[in-house]
């Protein structure tokens, strides 16, 4: 305790001095303060690939910084010309779809579909199918068309039907004797009542 309050004390004439105790605390050079190399590489090896991967990370942030200016420089002509983002999404996707009709997967599997459909196609449960169907199109068809016949044939029959024949008649009696008795109405109203059977009397003179 006393040698450290000599070295902390102002007064002390060794004051700025280092103590005996800190002579021995070690200081890291650059060298050791590094990391230490990957196995299988050499100082020289190491130094290079560092050197090597600053020039990368530089020529990275400028391409970035090229890139920043061309997209500014893109958004004015497009603003210049008149296009809206909308244009430019229809653009993209027109494209990205072009990209995917010629990309190798799609046609891989537009030519593997190709196959399963003739495949399937060429089947015999695919074929028994369409056979069943068509079959039963045309059964259902011909039930139609039976039912058809046979409603004609009814409404045909009764028509002829001597109870139809009779509702005819009555309907024909019913609206012939409302338009006699309309006919006479009108004929009524034109004349007044009894002004056709006596001539009218001259009024004498007193």
């Amino acid at each position: 305790m006393e040698s450290a309050s000599q070295d902390i004390n102002l007064n002390s004439p060794n004051k700025g001095l280092l103590s005996d105790t800190m002579t021995d605390v070690p200081v890291d050079s650059g060298a050791s303060a590094r990391a230490a190399a990957p196995e299988g590489l050499t100082l020289a090896e190491e130094e290079e690939l560092r050197s090597e991967l600053a020039k990368v990370e530089e020529e990275i942030g400028t391409l970035r910084q090229v890139l920043a200016a061309k997209e500014r420089h893109c958004g004015e002509l497009k603003r210049k010309l008149g296009l809206t983002p909308l244009d430019g999404l229809k653009q993209n996707l027109s494209k990205s779809w072009h990209d995917v009709q010629v990309s190798n997967a799609y046609v891989k599997t537009s030519e593997k579909l190709g196959e399963w459909n003739d495949k399937v196609t060429q089947s015999d449960f695919y074929k028994k199918t369409q056979e069943t169907l068509s079959q039963a199109g045309q059964k259902t068809s011909a039930a139609l068309s039976n039912v058809s016949s046979v409603i004609s044939r009814k409404l045909g029959d009764m028509r002829n039907s001597a109870t139809f024949k009779s509702f005819e008649d009555r309907v024909g009696t019913i609206k012939s004797r409302m338009v006699g008795s309309r006919e006479n109405s009108t004929d009524g109203l034109h004349s007044p009542s009894g002004a056709g059977d006596k001539p009218p009397q001259d009024n004498a003179p007193f």
